[in-house]
């Protein structure tokens, strides 16, 4: 039985090393940069502008959020707010949004990383290149606890736009008239390195008010790994060689809402019942039910379930109370550790729980993973974990480079605008009200 334990974690934090002094060698070459941030921004409403991301996408819609950079987390998007058109002023959506773990262990069991808290995601922040950023800007980020102090600041976080298609279409009353938009979205990343992988960490911020978050891997396998067996790999490599070893990786991601301006949110998850079709009815019926999560909670999605969180100050012009529904992305649950046997995590804020495992900034004694800190405490200021997995079972077309692969999830607003944001004018006077089409 081998034991290389030592030497892959040797050479993810090598190579981690290497990246990251070139990245920082690359910027330093290049000149100062235009706009070199100094500190991190305070947690206030508003930030200086080097701090700062407002995007107005053409639809009229308007995102504005802070971010800084965390030594460990990386990116940090903070004050998350969007103004549809129509509305007075801009809506509070999230206090704080980022990374919380990337967890991966090997199929083989012979090591398992943690790749934000344990081997250096934040310091393996790379360069973008222009082509990367297409018609967008590309802003300057000092790393925190560098591997290279004479050169901290890497050029790493783009902010652009992108059309992502129909919005909507909807043939109008006349056989010559349709409604139709194509969405716009203000994107924001990082790309990361640790190891052999190259981590891209993608915020898609729609002008319907819905927000995506992604993690996509790509780079390269690990040819230290290409020695697995049947059942614990794949091979890669002419005839059966070559075998490299199977992987999961669970990612989390830590969501702090604030809307409205209000941490005090509420947490209501909403269960469906279908049943067999009644006597003289043509189809089963389906019930929906709302239970009300009022202590912490570990949950799971299954079919006809979600969750939403709900503002306990704001409503929309329906007076109904905004909120935002949680939307899982595919996954595969990763069995093999008590804290990713869940999809989803509600827990009560505590300053101290930044990371979903091996979590560095609490007091010695204090439980290391999400799943210890549901504990039944009253949500009064919950906090958001949400956890997706892939199992990677590497193919030949895995090389090379490695065709990224993505996971992820996304918040949908519910109820926040009385009516689609993005609803023509003419169309404004429905809401509530419906006639035929002829």
């Amino acid at each position: 039985m081998r034991d290389n334990t030592m030497s892959r974690a040797r050479a993810r934090a090598a190579v981690g090393l290497t990246v990251a002094a070139l990245a920082a060698g690359a910027t330093a070459g290049a000149g100062p940069a235009a706009a070199r941030p100094q500190a991190a921004p305070a947690a206030a409403a508003d930030c200086s502008a080097a701090y700062r991301i407002e995007q107005k996408l053409s639809s009229g819609t308007t995102w504005r959020m802070c971010w800084r950079y965390d030594s460990k987390a990386g990116l940090v998007l903070e004050n998350v707010s969007y103004r549809p058109k129509g509305e007075p002023k801009p809506i509070k959506v999230l206090n704080s949004a980022r990374l919380a773990q990337i967890d991966v262990p090997y199929d083989d069991g012979s090591v398992e990383y943690d790749d934000l808290t344990g081997f250096g995601f934040g310091q393996g922040l790379v360069n973008l290149a222009p082509g990367e950023c297409p018609g967008g800007t590309i802003r300057t980020v000092r790393v925190p606890d560098s591997w290279d102090p004479d050169h901290p600041d890497v050029k790493g976080l783009c902010a652009t736009t992108r059309s992502r298609g129909h919005a909507y279409r909807m043939q109008g009353d006349a056989a010559n008239k349709v409604f139709q938009a194509q969405g716009k979205d203000l994107l924001v990343y990082t790309v990361n390195q640790v190891g052999w992988y190259e981590y891209m960490t993608e915020w898609r911020f729609q002008d319907d008010g819905t927000v995506h978050m992604n993690v996509g891997a790509t780079g390269s396998l690990s040819y230290e790994d290409y020695d697995a067996g049947d059942g614990r790999g794949w091979p890669v490599g002419k005839g059966a060689k070559a075998y490299a070893t199977s992987h999961s990786h669970n990612v989390f991601w830590r969501l702090d809402f604030g809307l409205d301006g209000s941490s005090k949110t509420k947490v209501e998850q909403y269960d469906s019942a279908v049943t067999a079709p009644a006597r003289g009815r043509q189809a089963p019926t389906a019930k929906t039910t709302r239970t009300k999560v009022t202590k912490e909670l570990a949950g799971d999605s299954k079919a006809y379930r979600w969750w939403r969180v709900v503002s306990a100050t704001g409503k929309n012009k329906d007076g109904h109370a905004r909120s935002y529904e949680i939307v899982p992305g595919p996954t595969t649950r990763y069995p093999g550790r008590s804290f990713t046997k869940h999809d989803v995590y509600f827990t009560q804020y505590n300053k101290c729980e930044r990371f979903a495992s091996n979590n560095p900034g609490c007091a010695r004694g204090y439980p290391k993973s999400v799943d210890k800190w549901v504990n039944g405490q009253r949500l009064t200021h919950p906090v958001v974990w949400m956890n997706v997995g892939f199992h990677h079972i590497a193919r030949d077309e895995d090389q090379q480079p490695m065709p990224i692969h993505w996971q992820g999830f996304a918040i949908a607003p519910r109820d926040v605008t009385a009516m689609n944001p993005l609803t023509p004018d003419e169309l404004s006077w429905q809401n509530g009200h419906w006639r035929p089409r002829s």
